[in-house]
């Protein structure tokens, strides 16, 4: 199927608005994680046994970080604004896909390095295989968009050069 540039751009614009609404989530939920956790206790029982022990051990620690040392959240307040900054890259692309390709590279790099880290750092910081694989699951979901944007950013160039 043969897309014009139009159709080619409004694809493209598509993907990285998902993606870009995708990050800013993430990054906006990375501050209340306390609070969050509060709702999670509430509603522990649509959880399984396990999920449970998990949730209320992640929502003690919080808690108790929280009420001694503050400033260890710091961390996960910087880990919410990287995700927002990083939205942020991807208005070059969206404005010029195939003068930004390299951001879409770059996203897609980022996905896949996300394996080696939950791999690595998951079982040095005691974290279950589960939740590992829930980490993983955001380089898989962020690079189909990336992907989608990138291969139409590819055929947009090739309109472009024709």
């Amino acid at each position: 199927m043969n897309l014009t540039q139009t159709q080619l751009k409004k694809r493209i614009k598509y993907w990285l608005i998902l993606l870009i609404t995708g990050l800013v989530l993430s990054g906006i939920t990375a501050f209340p994680i306390e609070s969050e956790l509060t709702i999670a206790m509430d509603n522990l029982d649509v959880f399984s046994p396990r999920m449970q022990h998990w949730l209320t051990t992640i929502y003690a620690a919080v808690k108790t970080t929280n009420a001694q040392y503050p400033y260890l959240s710091y961390g996960t307040d910087w880990l919410a604004f990287a995700h927002i900054v990083i939205a942020i890259a991807f208005i070059g692309p969206l404005r010029n896909p195939v003068r930004n390709i390299w951001v879409l590279q770059f996203g897609m790099i980022a996905c896949v390095l996300i394996f080696p880290l939950a791999f690595i750092a998951g079982p040095i910081r005691h974290i279950p295989l589960s939740w590992q694989l829930v980490d993983c699951s955001f380089g898989v979901i962020g690079i189909i968009p990336l992907y989608m944007a990138y291969r139409y950013t590819g055929k947009l160039e090739q309109l472009e050069r024709a």
